[in-house]
């Protein structure tokens, strides 16, 4: 790659900074929203390294880090679920009842919302 085919991230910059303004992020779901995805991500990130570093052999020490992840993923949804008013109930019954008619359909696989 040539200076000439370089990218022009400066201009990037600039055509992007036109199509963006500041957003108010003083939401009460802002901070579990954040905090769900944070530990999400750590969680994927543990088990990255479990396949990376030991082609998926699971360890006592992995499930134990991974069941503290998973304990804040869980009290981050708790908490987005309580701020929307939604019942972890709700959640779990309209989930399994969604896979559930995918499932006797055929369609668990694939992308949408609306398979």
């Amino acid at each position: 790659m040539t200076d000439q085919d370089a990218f022009d991230f400066h201009a990037y910059q600039e055509a992007a900074a036109r199509t963006g303004a500041p957003i108010a992020t003083d939401h009460p779901i802002v901070y579990p929203t954040l905090g769900l995805v944070n530990e999400a991500g750590e969680v994927a990130g543990k088990v990255k390294k479990i396949f990376r570093d030991r082609q998926g052999v699971i360890t006592d020490a992995d499930r134990e880090a991974l069941t503290l992840e998973l304990g804040d993923v869980l009290w981050y949804l708790s908490e987005l679920s309580t701020r929307l008013g939604i019942r972890l109930e709700d959640v779990a019954e309209r989930n399994i009842s969604k896979l559930a008619d995918r499932a006797s359909r055929g369609v668990l696989g694939g992308d949408g919302d609306q398979r």
